[in-house]
C-alpha cells in the first residue's frame, strides 16, 4: 500500500460512509496525493461537519459542492477541480454518491425508479463525461502505456445486488429500482473501458461489500463489513488494478463479481 501513488482523486458523495471512509484513507496514505477533492451536495452544511473538519486538518482536501443529477453543478465542479489542478489532470474519478429506497416489486414507483436511476447510472455517466478531459490529461502526462489507478481512472461504486446472477441479498430486502440502477451502471462501467480504453483511462465497477452506513445498515440485520475494513480492502485493489481488470466488476477483496 506504502506504494499506492497517486497525484489528484475526486469522491462523490463523501459527506458520509464509504465516500468519507474513502477521503479519510488517501488523506492518511504515507504517500497522500496532492489532491483530494470531495463532493458533495451540501458542504457546509451539518451532515458534512466531518468533511469540514478534515478539511481544516489537510490543506490538500478540497470540498466542492456537487449535485451528481443536475448537470449544471456538474460543470462548476469540473472547472473547479480545473482551476486547481490545471495541466496535470485528474488520475482517479470515484463515482460514489448513491441512494436506494427499500420499494419491493410490488410498490416500485415510477419517481422512485427514475430518481434512483438518474442518481446510480445517469450521474455517474455524466460525471464521466464532464471529467474526461481532466483524466485524459493525466494519462497523456503519465509515462507507459498501461493502465493504472496511478495513471487514469473511473472507479463506479456498484454492488452485488446489481448483479443479474447473485442478486445479493434477495431475501433481506427487494430494493428493485436499486438493484436494476446498479445492473445499468454495470454495463455502463463495460461501455465506458471499451470506449476509454484508446484515451489510457482503466474504467472498473467495485463491490464495496454489504458495510455498516446509513444506507446499508437501515434494515434489522447488522452488515458485516465496516467502513473502515471494506474502504481498506479497496484501497489495496485499486493499488493492483492494471490493463487485464479494464471493465471488470470486482468486489472490496478483488475477487471477481458475477454480472
Amino acid at each position: 500500500m506504502g506504494e499506492f501513488r497517486v497525484r489528484s482523486i475526486l469522491v462523490t458523495g463523501a459527506n458520509r460512509g464509504i465516500g468519507l471512509g474513502l477521503v479519510q484513507q488517501f488523506l492518511g496514505l504515507p504517500n497522500p496525493p496532492e489532491w483530494v477533492f470531495a463532493a458533495c451536495r451540501d458542504p457546509k452544511g451539518q451532515r458534512a461537519q466531518e468533511l469540514q473538519n478534515l478539511a481544516s486538518r489537510h490543506p490538500n482536501l478540497v470540498i466542492i459542492p456537487l449535485e451528481v443529477t443536475n448537470p449544471a453543478t456538474i460543470k462548476v465542479a469540473a472547472a473547479r477541480v480545473q482551476e486547481q489542478l490545471g495541466d496535470l489532470g485528474l488520475n482517479i474519478l470515484i463515482n460514489n454518491a448513491g441512494i436506494a429506497k427499500p420499494n419491493s416489486l410490488d410498490n416500485e414507483t415510477l419517481e422512485n425508479m427514475t430518481q434512483i436511476y438518474t442518481t446510480n447510472t445517469i450521474g455517474p455517466l455524466l460525471l464521466s463525461q464532464a471529467f474526461l478531459p481532466l483524466l485524459k490529461k493525466a494519462a497523456q502526462g503519465s509515462p507507459g502505456s498501461a493502465l493504472s489507478c496511478s495513471k487514469a481512472a473511473i472507479i463506479n461504486m456498484s454492488s452485488s445486488a446489481g448483479s443479474i446472477e447473485e442478486v445479493y441479498l434477495w431475501d433481506y430486502g427487494q430494493v428493485v429500482s436499486y438493484r436494476c440502477s446498479k445492473a445499468a451502471l454495470n454495463m455502463l462501467t463495460k461501455c465506458q473501458s471499451l470506449g476509454y480504453r484508446e484515451y489510457g483511462v482503466l474504467c472498473v465497477a467495485l463491490h464495496p461489500g454489504w458495510v455498516q452506513t446509513d444506507m446499508g445498515g437501515s434494515g434489522s440485520q447488522k452488515p458485516p463489513v465496516t467502513v473502515d475494513e471494506s474502504v481498506q480492502g479497496m484501497l489495496k485493489v485499486l493499488s493492483s488494478l492494471s490493463e487485464k481488470e479494464t471493465g471488470t466488476f470486482l468486489d472490496w477483496e478483488g475477487k471477481v463479481v458475477p454480472w
